[in-house]
């Protein structure tokens, strides 16, 4: 079964230099029917004004991983960590027993448009840790893992049995994702028109998978695909 979550269904918080959607509760937003998917807690589409961004502040007993979609985003943190992350690079912080940190957009005049995920490690105090890494270049009818459990040659590790995958189906070049018995997964669309095993899906839209071996993406787009427990 396939439950699509439409884009306009999501909470929404517009203050100006961050326009957000929440594809499940957070901060003011809360949705008693939308409070995560399995370990996956927040999936927050933002838009980030140039010069614009989250200034320190703490997590801990969270697996954060973001996603650039334009633009680039200045990050800094308590462990040292000092980098910027562009399009084509995907980034994971252990907030484990605490960490601190800042994403800034760095730029005078071109926004940013991102994904932040975070995801429920399987314990908790963990030791702080970051990562980042280079994508391989999206292909059409490309499937590439972005994040997983076990090391990976060019994906971050999160602590959870979970996959993070980039899907880049494209015209005459649909991508399968196969899924293990008794895992269900998470479809967020980043951007372009596709149909998941029947259900048509489109930019900002999310959708729920449970019970399917396979779900079968055509179109031409980009989605964010979570394989979890």
């Amino acid at each position: 079964m396939i439950t699509r979550r439409p884009s306009a269904d999501r909470g929404h918080s517009n203050i100006g230099w961050l326009d957000a959607r929440f594809s499940f509760s957070f901060a003011d937003y809360h949705d008693p029917a939308h409070m995560g998917f399995g370990p996956l807690r927040v999936i927050n589409e933002d838009h980030i004004a140039a010069g614009a961004g989250f200034g320190e502040h703490g997590h801990a007993d969270m697996e954060i991983v973001s996603y650039i979609v334009s633009g680039a985003m200045a990050h800094r943190d308590s462990m040292g960590n000092a980098t910027v992350i562009r399009p084509g690079e995907i980034q994971r912080m252990t907030a484990g027993t605490g960490v601190r940190h800042a994403e800034l957009n760095p730029s005078a005049t071109e926004p940013i448009h991102s994904f932040q995920i975070w995801i429920l490690p399987e314990q908790r105090a963990l030791t702080p840790g970051y990562e980042q890494v280079t994508l391989p270049p999206p292909v059409a009818g490309g499937l590439t893992l972005l994040a997983a459990r076990e090391r990976a040659a060019r994906a971050v590790v999160i602590h959870q049995d979970a996959k993070l995958y980039r899907a880049t189906p494209g015209t005459g070049a649909p991508v399968d994702v196969p899924l293990a018995a008794g895992r269900r997964a998470w479809l967020q669309v980043v951007r372009g028109t596709l149909v998941a095993n029947g259900i048509a899906l489109s930019a900002g839209d999310g959708a729920a998978v449970t019970g399917e071996a396979l779900v079968r993406l055509d179109g031409e787009g980009e989605l964010l695909v979570f394989d979890l427990p």
